[in-house]
């Protein structure tokens, strides 16, 4: 059973940075697409970023691309996401998941989420 562990996240203000970071446990993630889906109150929850299990190809939802961005550690089944130049509209929790599955124009979460962890960021 795979089971996803975060840390990260906090407050900042606007324009600051923070890291979050996902482990993975139950078994090799390696080749499994992983990334980063957030809620913001009163919204659905959203795709971030996503990485492949070899790391040669990402993917970002038009908000927070050239500001995000999502790294991994596959032999220690971990994913990160950096996140800079934050803005008030990125506050949310973060939810780390796996397995993505992604085609052209589509993405679907996996069916194994993290615990969450709250990004606030204020003016």
């Amino acid at each position: 059973q795979v089971r996803l562990t975060q840390w990260g996240g906090g407050s900042v203000q606007v324009g600051g940075s923070l890291r979050l970071s996902c482990a993975g446990t139950g078994r090799t993630l390696s080749w499994d697409v992983m990334g980063w889906f957030r809620q913001a109150p009163g919204k659905d929850r959203e795709f971030v970023a996503g990485i492949s299990g070899d790391g040669n190809s990402v993917r970002y939802s038009n908000s927070v691309e050239g500001r995000f961005s999502v790294s991994r550690e596959s032999a220690w089944n971990r994913i990160y996401l950096q996140m800079n130049n934050l803005q008030v509209e990125d506050t949310a929790v973060y939810y780390c998941n796996v397995p993505i599955q992604w085609g052209a124009d589509w993405i679907r979460p996996g069916d194994v989420w993290g615990p969450g962890a709250q990004v606030t960021v204020s003016s």
